[in-house]
């Protein structure tokens, strides 16, 4: 049947398949919920079809039933008033009635048939929204933490380069205290020897002692003199 043909494929989705190709997996999870309800609103209206063409074929059916129970009546209705050429025509249209009966029957076996498929398919498909809805928010918690991990990768992948970064800060700061140490090296080469004559002539250019000190020490080695 062309119904069942035009939804089979809805009963065989996969969030999966359709998260592999979305670049916005939360955005995607909302349209797709979106897209089922619309195709389950369509598959309600198709399933209430299939259930009606279901008891239209079987009224039909029980129709013709009822049709051939009044005809075997009306056969035996005739025989009792001694009519039995008109018994035999009631009889006939029974076996008319009859041929009708299989068909219809036939029909109304398709028609029900058709009608358990649609409601099976009808109660996959609620089935299946209220599931994903159940995990929606689950889903999305989980590519939450997937971007901020995604986030803090790239933050540690910086935080190596400037590390990278410090270390090239020392080493020139070790360069320029080296080219410092150089150039002072330098100037005291550049300096040239000292003249030590100059020292020698301060230490004579001291000032000697106070004369009352002299005349003291004087006084004492001459007291010495007297006492030997």
């Amino acid at each position: 049947m062309s119904i069942l043909a035009r939804f089979k494929d809805i009963m065989s989705s996969n969030i999966h398949a359709l998260l592999d190709k979305a670049e916005d997996p939360e955005k995607m999870i909302d349209q797709y919920l979106r897209n089922l309800d619309k195709d389950l609103r369509k598959v309600k209206s198709e399933t209430a079809t299939v259930m009606a063409e279901e008891q239209r074929a079987k009224r039909q059916w029980q129709e013709c039933l009822a049709d051939m129970e009044k005809m075997e009546q009306y056969a035996m209705k005739a025989l009792e008033a001694g009519n039995e050429g008109d018994a035999r025509k009631f009889l006939e249209r029974k076996a008319l009635l009859a041929e009708k009966s299989t068909e219809l029957e036939n029909a109304y076996q398709l028609a029900a048939s058709n009608a358990l498929q649609m409601r099976q398919m009808h109660d996959k498909l609620v089935s299946d929204i209220k599931a994903l809805e159940s995990r929606r928010n689950m889903i999305k918690a989980k590519w939450s933490v997937a971007k901020t991990q995604e986030r803090l990768n790239k933050l540690g992948a910086q935080t190596a380069a400037s590390g990278s970064s410090i270390s090239a800060f020392k080493r020139m700061e070790e360069k320029v205290d080296q080219a410092l140490d150089k150039a002072n090296a330098m100037a005291e080469l550049n300096k040239g020897p000292e003249d030590d004559l100059d020292d020698l002539m301060k230490k004579y250019d001291t000032p000697s002692s106070s004369p009352g000190v002299e005349a003291e020490l004087a006084a004492l080695k001459e007291k010495l003199n007297k006492k030997d």
